[in-house]
């Protein structure tokens, strides 16, 4: 079960990584209609992709700070899933590819055995 939340943490870090590259490169070759709200949201999704990048890895080094960080994650990537369920320009495609990992990572963060991996050493309990 570990195992599985480590390689859906890193799997959604190196997309938030991909899509930081992809606008990167939309912001330098296509002009945007306001380069200022362009600057400042390529700077959001690096801060979500380093924010991501640090939890994953957290994860792999069975950092006990990584479970409220996560749970955080998983509720703004649930937000943003349920905007693309409506609207106008709605995309449940990409609702549904953001919604099922985010679930599936906080189940896994509540199951007995991923929860004890994930605390301290001085508050696991005595089995």
């Amino acid at each position: 079960m570990i195992a599985v939340l480590r390689v859906i943490l890193f799997a959604e870090a190196a997309l938030v990584i991909g899509v930081a590259v992809w606008f990167l490169l939309e912001l330098l070759t296509a002009e945007p209609s306001s380069l200022t709200s362009a600057v400042a949201i390529f700077v959001i999704v690096v801060i979500a992709a380093v924010f991501v990048t640090a939890i994953a890895i957290g994860a792999a080094r069975d950092r006990p700070w990584i479970r409220g960080a996560a749970v955080t994650w998983q509720v703004l990537q649930i937000a943003i899933a349920v905007g693309c369920f409506q609207g106008l320009y709605a995309r449940p495609d990409i609702g549904w590819a953001l919604l099922v990992p985010s679930v599936a990572v906080i189940v896994l963060l509540l199951v007995p055995g991923v929860r004890v991996a994930f605390t301290r050493e001085l508050e696991r309990p005595a089995y």
